[in-house]
């Protein structure tokens, strides 16, 4: 089998040597988005819901490209600097996702790049 790159525009452009993601077969890798703004590459200000969306949207968008949607993740990662925001991150992602929900991890980091509070990264497969 071999793999394919998927890339949005409507997604941030990787700030390093990766990909968004990368499908081999039915399963689609994501790289780790942060809440950066696709249009300008900057960081998104706002409080933990307001990144933690952005990062949403930006998975969304890379979803869209490989022909899938949120209803197809099997597993979800969430990176965040402060614990305390468990409960806002998971009410966001409630918003995204509907049951059954996603397998999950959710670990606290000392810094993520460019000072984003956030970042999530994703396995789906395709139907």
């Amino acid at each position: 089998m071999s793999r394919s790159i998927i890339h949005s525009e409507q997604a941030p452009a990787a700030i390093g040597p990766y990909s968004q993601a990368v499908r081999h077969g039915n399963t689609v890798y994501f790289s780790g988005q942060t809440p950066l703004d696709p249009a300008t590459g900057t960081l998104v200000e706002g409080d933990i819901s307001t990144q933690t969306r952005r990062v949403f949207d930006n998975l969304a968008a890379v979803a869209k490209a490989a022909g899938g949607s949120f209803s197809q993740f099997v597993r979800v990662g969430i990176y965040v600097t402060d614990l305390a925001n468990f409960a806002a991150v998971n009410a966001v992602m409630a918003d995204y996702f509907q049951q059954p929900y996603p397998a999950r991890s959710t670990i606290e980091v000392s810094a993520l790049p460019k000072g984003a509070q956030v970042e999530i990264d994703a396995i789906m497969v395709l139907d």
